[in-house]
């Protein structure tokens, strides 16, 4: 007998790949914090990029064209960059597999009525 434990992750289809996805029966958004996250994420990615710009504007001080292009870069990043990090995620705009039930005919047809008379 193998040892077990840990999470089992589910395939985003059935058994077989050919399966469809599983019914999604929530539209719930991702956590607060994930959100959060993701967009300081985003953040510290961007701002990251302006230092060596001026570092290396710094560096090519001699060619003036490279250094001012890299100057210009680092200029609007910070303002970018806050923009970006408190943008909402926007909302996904994927199929979803849902539940739908199909209306069914009870019966169709006239029918004999007798009367307890």
């Amino acid at each position: 007998m193998e040892a077990g434990g840990g999470a089992v992750n589910a395939p985003a289809h059935g058994p077989e790949p050919r399966e469809p996805a599983p019914v999604l029966i929530t539209e719930a958004a991702p956590s607060y914090e994930d959100q959060l996250a993701k967009r300081k994420r985003k953040y510290i990615i961007m701002m990251s990029f302006r230092i060596p710009c001026l570092i290396l504007a710094g560096i090519f001080y001699e060619t003036w064209w490279l250094a001012l292009a890299l100057i210009a870069i680092s200029i609007p990043l910070p303002w970018i960059a806050v923009l970006v990090a408190n943008d909402r995620p926007p909302r996904k705009s994927e199929k979803v597999n849902r539940y739908e039930v199909e209306p069914t005919r009870l019966e169709s047809g006239g029918h004999r009525v007798i009367d307890g008379g």
